[in-house]
């Protein structure tokens, strides 16, 4: 029986994984009381007994986490985004290649994909990847998402009852352009040029819709290439062209662990759209995907589909 920690399990990816493992009976929890839960010799304990470490931490503190592993034993995998442009960490996203899903088994320090990347690199990447659109496209994009993956001080913001009317609006931030997933954006999909991203926060708990536009390219063109990437694959699916509802509502896959694509327009104008939970196949499930992965089990299991 494999033992797996935590590091950061109050949060609200570390909660979703903790929820996910409750009933596996392949693992062992390792658990640290309240009253250690921040002390640097237990979690450095934890860290190194345990043959996976989960870090659901803030950047600085999942890069001091791993300077306390002292053995060649112990798989990583950090939802924080410290490591994720880093070419000693294995990306976490099996399903673009099987040179990410081979480095993911092999690996032991492995960086879970964020939220709002996970959407964009679904679609982009395998249109750079088939010759669709060049590395030098200039790329537009935008991410609707729930308050959720703003954790536990957003949460209580969005679920005050004397908050701010606006909050039942749309909500869009990071506009000075620079949000933090862009690194891993530019660098996984092989970009030359960042693309332009807006993130929007919804009042809704989880889920999220991240729409890639692609002015001058054929939908059906887009759609074919996305579809036979992703053929076969468990947890990212492919919708018929133009979608599977004619609207996309963020919120549809909250609570689910896995990904739905979907191309959408016509033979000069495409919009690609990926409909996942942030807090799943955007950090938990990725993350236990991730996991079994490298446990070398099926792919799927305790997560949600």
């Amino acid at each position: 029986m494999k033992k797996v920690f935590i590091d950061g399990s109050v949060g609200t990816t570390g909660l979703r994984i903790r929820e996910r493992l409750s009933g596996r009976q392949d693992i062992e929890l390792v658990n640290l009381s309240e009253k250690y839960r921040k002390d640097i010799e237990a979690r450095r304990e934890a860290l190194n007994v345990a043959d996976i470490s989960f870090l659901c931490l803030p950047d600085n503190a999942a890069v001091e986490a791993v300077s306390l592993i002292e053995n060649d034993k112990t798989t990583v995998i950090d939802t924080s985004t410290a490591h994720r442009t880093s070419d000693d960490w294995t990306y976490g996203f099996a399903e673009l290649s099987e040179s990410h899903r081979r480095g993911i088994a092999a690996s032991k320090r492995i960086a879970n994909p964020g939220c709002h990347a996970s959407g964009f690199i679904a679609c982009v990447y395998p249109l750079v990847k088939h010759g669709i659109i060049s590395t030098e496209n200039h790329l537009c994009a935008f991410s609707l998402t729930g308050y959720s993956g703003g954790g536990k001080t957003l949460i209580a913001e969005y679920e005050d009852d004397n908050r701010d009317i606006r909050h039942e609006s749309h909500r869009i931030y990071g506009t000075n352009l620079t949000h933090k997933h862009l690194p891993e954006m530019v660098k996984v999909c092989s970009l030359d040029v960042p693309p332009v991203f807006s993130p929007v926060l919804g009042d809704f708990y989880s889920g999220m819709a991240t729409s890639v536009m692609l002015p001058g390219i054929s939908a059906k063109i887009v759609h074919e290439c996305i579809g036979e990437h992703y053929n076969g694959q468990k947890l990212v699916s492919v919708s018929p062209i133009g979608g599977d509802e004619g609207v996309i509502y963020a919120s549809t896959y909250s609570g689910r662990d896995s990904m739905r694509i979907i191309v959408c327009g016509h033979e000069n104008q495409t919009t690609v759209t990926a409909l996942f939970d942030n807090l799943g196949k955007g950090a938990s499930g990725a993350a236990i995907q991730n996991m079994n992965i490298s446990l070398g089990v099926e792919e799927t299991l305790g997560l949600v589909l």
